[in-house]
């Protein structure tokens, strides 16, 4: 087990990562797999595999070779495989597995950030398909890096107000 300050960081990151993915869609109707932002941006489902494919290539830099993410029939099947690739990188980040050419800052800055921002997008087409992410206080979130597979803790302190709430 690393005792490496900064992959804890990077494992509590991933798990943060895994908390908003699950908060994006936990509870969202089913059509929103497939719903259509417009604008050619990513289907939901699409921008899940793509946040597969943004880990994979970071697991590249532990184990080389490539990674390719092939589309998944059904947005489960892609969930499963995003926090499969979560608990990979959490168990090469615990074990110590070296770094092949970055550094972990920037593993952090480039794939994990990207995967972040991701998570982001997720909960805004939510709003966009009319079925908005119900606000929380993410401090307060119960995010271990231990915790990196689908079954999220539910929201520690759901916001009752909500003060900035869109109008």
């Amino acid at each position: 087990m690393s005792n490496d300050p900064r992959r804890a960081l990077l494992r509590h990151f991933l798990a943060a990562l895994a908390y908003r993915t699950q908060k994006a869609l936990r509870g969202a109707p089913p059509q929103f797999a497939d719903y259509d932002p417009g604008a050619r941006v990513r289907r939901p489902r699409e921008l899940l595999r793509h946040m597969t494919s943004v880990l994979g290539y970071a697991r590249t830099f532990f184990l080389g070779g490539t990674y390719r993410a092939e589309p998944l029939d059904t947005l489960a099947a892609e969930q499963q495989r995003f926090h499969a690739m979560l608990q990979e990188l959490g168990a090469l980040l615990a074990t110590g597995a070296p770094l092949r050419g970055i550094t972990e800052e920037q593993l952090l800055q480039g794939p994990f950030a990207d995967a972040m921002t991701h998570a982001g997008q997720l909960a805004l087409i939510r709003r966009l398909a009319g079925a908005p992410v119900p606000p929380e206080n993410f401090i307060f979130a119960a995010i271990s890096g231990d915790r990196l597979g689908p079954e999220q803790s539910e929201p520690a302190s759901p916001d009752a107000e909500w003060p900035e709430r869109p109008t």
